[in-house]
This record gives C-alpha cells, sequence and structure tokens, in this order.
C-alpha cells in the first residue's frame, strides 16, 4: 500500500479519507479491528442523562472510506526498517508511508479492585463503552453520603471529562433534593483543578461556589466494594500517606499511558508514544512515518479538537513528503476542552498544549460559563465530527 493507517478513530478515519481521495482507491489500508466506532465526547452527556448511548456510536463500515482497504485486524508491531506493520495473527502488511492514530491504552488493572467493582454498586466510569451506560441510573438514584470523582496522575484522554460528569451529577442532586444530604468532592492526583490558569480559576470559584470539596494530590490506588472503600495515596510535603474512604457513588477515571504494541516497539520515544516532531507531526528517525492523536508524543491535550488540527498537518506534510517537497505545514499545539459545567453551562477552553496560552475561536471571554457554548457542544459538534471531520473536510475552527 502506498499509505497504511494504524487506527479507526477520529484522527486516522480523517487522513484516509482524504488520502483515498488523492491517491485512489485501494492505496490506503486502514488496520482497525472494531466494528463500530464511538464518539466519545459524547460520553459526558450520556453518562449525566443527556443523551443516549446509541447517539454516541455509528458502524464502522458506515464512516469508513469506501476507498480504503480496511484490514479487520489488530496492529501488534512494527517492523521501520523493513516498512512492515505486523498484524496480532501474524500477518505483515507493508507500506510506502505509515500514519499511527492508535489512540491511548485504559490500564483498568492499575487500580485494584476496579475491573471488579465497574458497573455495579455505584461504581461506574464514562471511560467505559459499559459503564457508561450505568452512569446516569446511579447519578439518579443516589440518595446521599460521599460522591467522590477521581483524576489519575497518568496522562489521559480528554482531561476536563472526569470533574465534568461532577458538575453535573451535583446538578442532579439539587435536582432530586438529596444534596444537603451529599458530600461532593473531586479527588485528583494532579496538584490543580485544570492545566490552564485562565479556566482553572473559573472552575475553582464554581467549586466553591457549589459546596464541591477539591483533593489535590490525592490518587486512587484501590477499590473495596465489600466495603464501599476507596483507598487513595495523599502525597504532601512530608510524603505520601493512605487514605481511606466510604463511597456512596464514585465516578473513577482510570490510568492510561501508551499502547503496549506501540510501547514496546522500535517507533516508540522512551515514555512509549510515536517519536514525532511537535510541530510537523512526522517521525523523528522514520520520515515516512508520521503519527496524531493520543498516541502521540505532542505535547499537548489529548483530544478529538488536537486530533483536527494534527489531522490537516499530517495530511499536508505526508504529500509533500511523497513529492518531494519541503513539510511546511506546522501544529501549534491546539487543543479543546469543552467543559460542561450544568445542563446548560459550558466553559469552552481552547488553548495551546505547548505554550499554555489560550487559543479561542471566540470574541467572547471564554472562561465564563455559556449557554451557547453548550449548546455548540452538544447539538453542532455531533453534526461536525460525523459530517466533516471523519470524512476529512473539517479541520476545527
Amino acid at each position: 500500500y502506498k499509505v497504511v493507517v494504524v487506527g479507526g478513530g477520529p484522527g486516522g478515519l480523517s487522513v484516509s479519507s482524504t488520502l483515498s481521495r488523492i491517491l485512489g482507491s485501494k492505496n490506503v489500508a486502514v488496520i482497525e479491528p472494531s466494528s463500530v466506532h464511538y464518539y466519545q465526547p459524547l460520553w459526558t452527556f450520556v453518562g449525566g442523562g443527556l443523551k443516549s448511548f446509541d447517539q454516541s456510536k455509528k458502524k464502522m463500515e458506515d464512516v469508513m472510506s469506501k476507498e480504503v482497504d480496511w484490514i479487520q485486524n489488530s496492529a501488534a508491531g512494527f517492523e521501520p526498517e523493513k516498512n512492515v506493520v505486523v498484524l496480532s495473527d501474524g500477518q505483515r502488511i507493508s507500506y510506502d508511508y505509515l500514519v499511527v492514530a492508535a489512540g491511548i491504552q485504559i490500564n483498568w488493572g492499575n487500580i485494584k479492585g476496579l475491573k471488579e467493582a465497574l458497573g455495579k454498586d455505584c461504581v461506574t466510569s464514562n471511560y467505559s463503552a459499559d459503564s457508561v451506560q450505568r452512569t446516569w441510573e446511579f447519578i439518579n438514584n443516589f440518595k446521599g453520603g460521599n460522591a467522590i470523582f477521581t483524576m489519575p496522575s497518568t496522562t489521559i484522554k480528554c482531561a476536563g471529562a472526569p470533574q465534568k460528569i461532577m458538575y453535573l451529577a451535583e446538578e442532579q442532586f439539587r435536582h432530586n433534593g438529596v444534596r444537603d444530604k451529599a458530600n461532593v468532592m473531586y479527588n485528583t492526583a494532579t496538584g490543580k483543578l485544570f492545566g490552564i490558569d485562565k479556566y482553572a480559576k473559573t472552575l475553582s470559584k464554581i467549586c466553591q461556589e457549589r459546596g464541591i470539596a477539591v483533593n489535590t494530590t490525592t490518587e486512587l490506588t484501590e477499590i473495596r466494594p465489600e466495603n464501599r472503600e476507596a483507598v487513595f495515596k495523599k502525597t504532601g510535603p512530608n510524603g505520601t500517606e493512605e487514605q481511606i474512604y466510604n463511597y456512596d457513588f464514585l465516578h473513577v477515571t482510570p490510568p492510561m499511558g501508551a499502547p503496549d504494541f506501540i510501547k514496546n516497539s522500535p517507533i516508540a520515544d522512551a515514555a512509549g508514544w510515536v517519536d514525532v516532531d511537535a510541530s510537523t507531526l512526522q517521525h523523528t528517525r522514520y520520515p515516512n512515518i508520521f503519527s496524531l492523536g493520543d498516541c502521540s508524543s505532542c505535547p499537548t491535550g489529548k483530544t478529538a479538537a488536537a486530533i483536527t488540527s494534527e489531522s490537516q498537518v499530517v495530511k499536508r506534510n505526508l504529500l509533500s513528503s511523497m513529492a518531494g517537497k519541503e513539510l511546511t505545514a506546522k501544529y501549534d499545539g491546539y487543543t479543546s476542552c469543552p467543559l460542561v459545567t450544568g445542563k446548560n453551562k459550558l466553559v469552552l477552553a481552547e488553548f495551546s498544549g505547548y505554550t499554555s496560552k489560550p487559543l479561542e475561536t471566540f470574541p467572547v471571554n471564554q472562561a465564563v460559563e455559556r449557554s451557547s457554548m453548550f449548546h455548540l457542544t452538544a447539538h453542532l459538534l455531533p453534526e461536525f465530527y460525523w459530517n466533516g471531520i471523519l470524512k476529512g473536510i473539517w479541520h476545527g475552527p
């Protein structure tokens, strides 16, 4: 194949859709094992009772370009010196150019007891296609006690999602008349509520006004479902200590990291991500390899918004490389996190992960809660996603 794309997420589909139109039928292959494609940013709304799970999914065959060869299999390794991707069944797929858009790996097993507890007895996670369908039920049936929302120390996809569901849950507790019986807390392993100060100030104020306790440097390490206990490691100036909380509702954001098959391959950097130039998205050692999205080494937020911007850079630079031209497209680290704070309120954070400075689209202060931004995210962005991003014809603001 002229181009092989690993991954059928938004990055892989955007790139393969465009390149297959330009390079012609059967010149582009996509390696993707799943038969279903999920629009995962919608899972906050699913967990918050605002959208149905079915609205977040489509058959992979319906979103994959008809011009590509879909290899419904898993990538298991890379042999970049031979221009080969090795599949899980031992097949070898050769390429002229390779695009790696394989997403992030969720490490459910890194929290003791999580796999056994998930989706039962008020333990849930919006990061699982199965348990996200239980989140709203658990929120709506909550009668009081400790409602705990966690954030790990690892890189994750959509760093705002762990607290978005908390704001929706707290609002529902008020609606159901149980807020006075609820202790809502956000236990984050990081040192602050959000990475960009402009938006963190707004979120901190919201938490204060709504009586949400924020516990920083507090990381979930174990769940003991038989006693409804969550065990945390609290890091302070004098070292670490174990803290145990009883929970009546627990939303877990699991640790995540680079996919094992990338981490253990020659194309990875020391941390396990695909080692690319942060500006051109070309591999630092293998010029015929590009990467985008959650599995790349780009030091920016791992979001669909970032992927949307990155996809245009990858397409332009890959085609330039094919033509023997200089790579002129540059990625500036743009990413976005639509921070849902209620059923009709949202803070639209847009910034560069490279500079930690805002990169806002609209001529208003985007650190303010707005209903307009809520409707943009809940109703318009899904249309842009299905009909623009995946088809390779929309590359963000």
